[in-house]
């Protein structure tokens, strides 16, 4: 009993998840920051192709967290998937690191390597991230569950030390770059990756060592142990133990994702068959349509195991917030695509006589949230004492508004660059900042929000399901960062060539077989990209498409949030 919380103080187990996440994190966000720079200039990857990856790659790693959930809830429990998880990250870390170091002498060899450890990353974060979350939320005893808010903002903010630890050291090593040639060193992606694997060993090691004597009930019962071990106080009065499912209800949800599968297939790609081998179009038409497909799927198989017609609503929330931080994550994930590549090609980076690597300059979101997140927390409970506190939902849409403003500042900045004028590092620290306002009022509160409205058979499976937003949204992302218009140095390149730019993608020029095969080579773009069927032309045109699409979700989710509110039935 002295291990856990006294009254109105977090418990001590809260700082045990809270390192573990923290290493996790590193691991994490530091491999994110330099792994489109090590596909376009280790292995040769072109950057639409890249950003497609990327896109599809964060997709997969939060829908997986349906698999690790529900392999938690029914079968091992939070801990051991947990372990799991975070053994299998380190090793796949450890094969990116193989596949940095053997690039140059087999190309073939070394995407075979990455290829696999994308794979292995993928199912290691499906088992970890849906069971930590799920653990925060066991710590609390049900009468102080109004404490979730500022529990998963300090949660948070150990996810944002990891993230900036990560985005600091892995390109510090990884993307080096000669400081009077420019000249990228690109043999030394292997060492960000050597430490990103590092990060996430100690952080399991961490939570094996601390689990059983601090990550325990208030009555002192270890949390997230194996599920037919789990004890009656810990649900509501009435509420079923495990998770049932009829199987009838899972045949239902095969037969619907099956269906869904092949007609979001066809939206995307305009095609049922598989006759395609391009690497966009294979990720578009097959891990984007499987995302779509399982969450709405999913969103039957779980509605008919609800017991009562307020849980069934509870349900139905944490849906709903989920479709509209769709459009948050597809805006907010441009940071490892499309933002880096015009941080890498037209930023000056240049801070004090220090020309910062363009991989890092993600750091600045996670030290932004360092320093807000506590702030925040404090803000929430404040609001709370007062009676002030804004309904879940509705923070969330301010954190949706607060992204489309961070996007039209930047859009209005970047109007008057041209082909060759570099945008100031200082529009970008800004539009990170203003991001992690957003971000903080939308992350960790959809967190809290499916801590506080999922019934606890199956929490874990939920908190898959919020993940599924994120998935939904890091695909909408890489399609979405697939569409930057030409930045200015590939107008250099293609000058450096013989090429005026401007003419070829307006068509003014026809280009030869073999002119097409150069700029094939040298990846340079042959037309505007075009999204819903308009042309991208410059930036101002491709960061408005950001501003346009959360500030829409974010109006229709705050004359929502009366509504839900109502269907959260008293919880806040």
């Amino acid at each position: 009993m002295s291990e856990v919380a006294t009254k109105g103080s977090h418990p001590k187990g809260l700082w045990v998840l809270f390192g573990t996440e923290m290493w996790e994190r590193f691991n994490f966000y530091g491999m994110r920051a330099i792994l489109t720079l090590f596909m376009v200039n280790s292995l040769l990857i072109k950057e639409a192709d890249a950003a497609i990856i990327y896109g599809g790659f964060l997709a997969l790693c939060y829908l997986t967290p349906l698999l690790g959930g529900f392999i938690s809830d029914k079968y091992i429990g939070n801990r051991y998937s947990i372990m799991l998880g975070g053994t299998l990250m380190a090793i796949g870390q450890f094969l990116l690191f193989i596949s940095a170091s053997t690039f140059d002498s087999s190309l073939g060899g070394a995407k075979l390597f990455m290829w696999i450890a994308l794979f292995i990353i993928i199912f290691g974060n499906g088992f970890f991230k849906p069971n930590i979350s799920s653990m925060v939320g066991s710590l609390y005893p049900k009468q102080e569950k109004n404490k979730l808010d500022s529990a998963f903002t300090i949660f948070y903010m150990g996810i944002n030390i990891g993230a900036f630890l990560g985005q600091f050291i892995c390109p510090w090593v990884g993307d080096v770059k000669d400081a009077e040639t420019g000249v990228r060193d690109i043999f030394a992606f292997k060492w960000g990756f050597l430490a990103a694997s590092i990060a996430m060993v100690i952080g399991t090691i961490t939570f094996f060592l601390l689990k059983n004597k601090y990550v325990v009930t208030p009555e002192g019962r270890p949390i997230g142990g194996l599920p037919k071990n789990n004890d009656a106080n810990d649900f509501e009065e009435g509420e079923t133990q495990t998770a049932q499912f009829k199987g009838s209800s899972i045949g239902i949800a095969f037969v619907v994702f099956g269906f869904l599968f092949f007609v979001f297939r066809y939206i995307l790609v305009g095609e049922f068959g598989f006759s395609s081998v391009e690497m966009g179009q294979l990720i578009k038409g097959i891990i984007y349509p499987f995302i779509y497909s399982a969450g709405i799927s999913l969103a039957y198989l779980i509605m008919s195991s609800a017991e009562t017609k307020i849980e069934r609503q509870r349900i139905w929330v944490i849906y709903i917030v989920s479709f509209f931080i769709i459009f948050f994550w597809a805006a907010f994930e441009q940071a490892g695509s499309s933002l880096t590549f015009i941080a890498d090609n037209q930023t000056d980076r240049n801070i004090f006589g220090w020309n910062m690597p363009p991989s890092m300059v993600q750091i600045f979101n996670g030290v932004f949230v360092v320093m807000m997140a506590l702030p925040f927390s404090l803000l929430w409970d404040k609001l709370r004492a007062a009676g002030k506190e804004p309904v879940s939902p509705l923070k969330q849409a301010f954190g949706l508004a607060f992204i489309a403003l961070s996007y039209f500042i930047i859009a209005h900045n970047v109007k008057d660059l041209g082909n060759s004028g570099l945008l100031a590092i200082k529009w970008l620290m800004l539009l990170y900042f203003i991001q992690t306002l957003g971000e903080l009022c939308l992350s960790p509160i959809g967190l809290s929000l499916v801590g506080k409205l999922a019934p606890k058979r199956f929490a874990s499976l939920l908190y898959g399901v919020f993940f599924i937003s994120n998935a939904a949204g890091y695909a909408l992302a890489g399609s979405l960062g697939a569409i930057i218009p030409a930045t200015g140095d590939k107008y250099l390149k293609a000058e450096k060539l013989g090429f005026n730019l401007q003419e070829v993608l307006d068509k003014k020029v026809t280009l030869t077989p073999e002119q097409v095969a150069l700029f094939e080579k040298e990846q340079l773009p042959m037309e505007h990209t075009s999204f819903a069927g308009f042309e991208i032309h410059n930036l101002y045109e491709f960061f408005m498409v950001f501003v346009i699409l959360c500030g829409i979700a974010a109006l229709i989710l705050a004359l929502l949030s009366p509504r839900l509110k109502k269907m959260m039935h008293g919880i806040q």
